[in-house]
């Protein structure tokens, strides 16, 4: 399912007009993203059911993923790098829709996944420090030398009696929420892909593939696939990962050739580096 057909960014000519007419100040120590694409002679990339953004880093790829996100109003949760000029930049380019874009399409970044694994973390923490203190509440009450004597005392005989009725560790199970169970970095990111990716939507992936193991990262391939395929999704993607870039229908555009064009995965400098890796070890495979 296509949402977004292309996205078309401001050249050379058309930022050098924009600084011309309206930037009179020169106090500005940067002008990102100005700058940044015109540079790749990007004109206009146009997209398919899964679209890759390869290249090394600086190549602008995570730029690309922010810039379309803003201009689509996608939604997103971790901040990310931008200037006084980046609503300026925003404006230059063009969006060609396809069909209307679902309000719980979204962008997903590599902080994105980190912050939730340091979320459940966190949370966990929060609890086993919350139980030591029920552990002590418990001993607290259950063995207190207290006297009702007022209504002001209704709640702690209340505590005082069931602390009484119970054992220790009944008690911190019913006043306690269980911890979140702990996995490993990878399956928690690949968790994370799996709650946020819906049907029917239109994500950007910036490089899903950190955390994540080999097997890891071919199942996420696989998920993606079956999303695009079942669920009416489409990924527009950066990523190193040979196992991403050998995703099967996939249009991969190599930001770092000049100008930017589609190639085939088996052409990307990344993958041949793989492929003559192994090849030159392949005497201890057999």
């Amino acid at each position: 399912m296509i949402y977004l057909n292309s996205f078309t960014f401001p050249d050379g000519d058309e930022e050098f007009d924009f600084f011309r007419l309206n930037v009179k100040r020169t106090c500005y120590d940067s002008f990102y993203p100005f700058g940044q694409v015109a540079k790749k002679e990007i004109s206009i990339l146009n997209f398919e059911d899964v679209t890759i953004l390869y290249g090394g880093n600086g190549s602008g790829k995570t730029t690309i993923l922010n810039v379309i996100a803003e201009k689509v109003n996608l939604k997103r949760e971790s901040v990310y790098n931008r200037s006084n000029f980046f609503p300026d930049y925003i404006a230059l380019c063009d969006a060609s829709l396809e069909r209307d874009i679902p309000e719980h399409s979204r962008i997903i970044t590599s902080d994105d996944v980190f912050d939730y694994m340091l979320g459940v973390r966190t949370l966990n923490e929060g609890i086993d420090t919350k139980r030591e203190e029920l552990y002590q509440e418990y001993l607290d009450a259950k063995y207190s030398d207290f006297h009702y004597r007022t209504m002001e005392d209704f709640e702690r005989l209340k505590q005082v009696n069931l602390a009484r009725r119970k054992t220790q560790s009944k008690y911190v199970r019913e006043n306690l929420m269980d911890n979140i169970r702990e996995h490993s970095n990878g399956e928690n990111a690949f968790r994370y892909f799996q709650e946020k990716v819906e049907e029917s939507a239109l994500y950007l992936l910036d490089e899903p593939e950190n955390s994540l193991s080999p097997e890891r990262q071919l199942e996420l391939v696989k998920f993606i696939e079956e999303a695009a395929k079942y669920l009416n999704c489409q990924f527009i993607i950066s990523t190193h990962s040979p196992f991403l870039l050998g995703m099967k229908g996939a249009k991969i555009y190599d930001l770092d050739t000049m100008p930017v064009r589609p190639k085939k995965w088996t052409q990307l400098k990344n993958v041949q580096l793989y492929y003559q890796f192994f090849k030159e070890r392949q005497s201890e495979f057999d």
